[in-house]
């Protein structure tokens, strides 16, 4: 087994780094009870694989062995002292339910990280909740999501995954809205069976304000039961005016950091890395060129996997015609402002209708084309969710929304000209 999971771990580590921490580990492969025991060779050892490797250890354990797998490690001496402090910390799961992807080890970080990343870390580590709530904050593509995520999968190697309630916002209040039907008490009683809560995109409690009592409700639960809360907004928490008096204090109880914007070396560093991993070759200069343009990590992610998918299915490698066609071809990001407020005056200048002929209830064809083109733009250009975009155009039904999403969808893939006025609309709304 040992020498199957080397060959598995040159795949991202060089020969030499294997020497220096995978050769010294004493294995035990219990296939029948899905269990691993890794011995080490001294405490000394013990105690610096803990801290440096043992992160990207586990996840690349998953990869190769699969879900359902048990670990524990011990001092190659003793079957009796666990490396840990704390003997409950020596047998953990090693599957990553909210992604194998969502870990502190593939976050790259620099000095102006170092905090909120220190400070994640250690609330992954606590059963007893030392900061709660954990709020992070930080603008779009700063990784709010991927930290949450990895808090929840550290946490998840110790405790049942089903004990994690993890959801957005949307998600939440749909739980009471629609799961449980408007039934609170039942939703509530739901809820509070979970012994940790992390609620991602939590600014969008601004879509609703009747739901701030609640959540007051689930806050007093959580925070008198020591279960672990962990929260994460795009902006500063406290500058929210229009949270409930109550509810803003409640926030303020626990510990908030705020995560920077990627810096350039860390744009780079994620591209190195990537590359490395899909065996993507690029240029320094090419590299470069992505880290500037793209600053948002979810739209690096998409252009290096079209580079990679065209590596893949052209199969060459890409010349510098190829690099720079494939990014000619690919949108910018929308601008942080963008709202379904801006996407509706575009299309209503361009159909020549006023803006609440799109929030209205008329009915004539050309309105209600120019409805349908509108809510198609903001779901694609914004990802908001149905019901909230059911609000922005006057209360509709979150139904009505996903029929004309659907409906402008299917007609544009056969609508060359529908198709080519959908790009310009998109144009003219980033450039407002």
């Amino acid at each position: 087994m040992k020498q199957s999971l080397r060959k598995h771990l040159l795949q991202t580590n060089s020969d030499d780094e294997l020497k220096r921490w995978f050769d010294p580990l004493h294995f035990e492969y219990d296939e029948e009870n899905k269990r691993v025991t890794v011995g080490f060779p001294h405490a000394f050892f013990a105690k610096w694989f803990e801290n440096e490797i043992q992160g990207k250890f586990e996840a690349q354990l998953n990869l190769f062995l699969g879900a359902g797998y048990l670990v524990s490690y011990r001092d190659n001496g003793s079957s009796e002292r666990p490396t840990g402090v704390n003997t409950a910390e020596v047998v953990k799961r090693i599957d990553f339910p909210f992604g194998q992807e969502f870990t502190f080890e593939t976050f790259l970080i620099n000095k102006k990280n170092y905090f909120p990343i220190a400070s994640a870390k250690e609330v992954a580590k606590q059963s007893a909740s030392l900061f709660n709530p954990f709020i992070i904050c930080g603008p779009g593509g700063s990784g709010k999501t991927h930290l949450i995520k990895s808090v929840a999968n550290e946490i998840a190697k110790k405790h049942d995954y089903s004990s994690l309630f993890m959801g957005t916002m949307d998600e939440l209040n749909s739980l009471y809205t629609i799961q449980f039907k408007g039934d609170t008490i039942r939703a509530r009683s739901h809820l509070f069976e979970y012994s940790f809560l992390f609620i991602d995109d939590f600014q969008k409690i601004r879509e609703y304000p009747h739901f701030q009592h609640e959540l007051v409700n689930i806050f007093n639960h959580f925070y008198d039961n020591k279960k672990q809360m962990v929260l994460a907004c795009r902006d500063k928490v406290t500058s929210y005016d229009f949270l409930d008096d109550s509810l803003q204090s409640r926030l303020g109880w626990g510990l908030i950091v705020t995560l920077k914007e990627p810096d350039l070396e860390i744009r780079v560093g994620y591209i190195q890395r990537q590359c490395r991993a899909k065996r993507l070759t690029l240029n320094k200069e090419q590299i470069l060129t992505l880290a500037q343009r793209f600053t948002d990590f979810r739209y690096l992610q998409g252009i290096l996997l079209k580079l990679f998918a065209f590596k893949e299915l052209v199969k060459k490698e890409l010349s510098q015609k190829d690099f720079e066609h494939i990014l000619a071809n690919t949108e910018e990001k929308a601008t942080d402002d963008l709202t379904p407020k801006k996407i509706m005056g575009v299309v209503s200048e361009h159909y020549n209708i006023r803006v609440g002929d799109l929030t209205g209830s008329k009915r004539h064809q050309h309105i209600a084309q120019a409805r349908q083109v509108a809510m198609f733009l903001c779901r694609q250009m914004l990802k908001t969710s149905y019901p909230a975009l059911g609000r922005a155009f006057g209360g509709k039904d979150h139904s009505t929304v996903l029929y004309s999403v659907k409906k402008i969808d299917q007609l544009q893939e056969d609508n060359y000209d529908l198709k080519q006025l959908l790009k310009t609309l998109k144009n003219k709304c980033r450039m407002t």
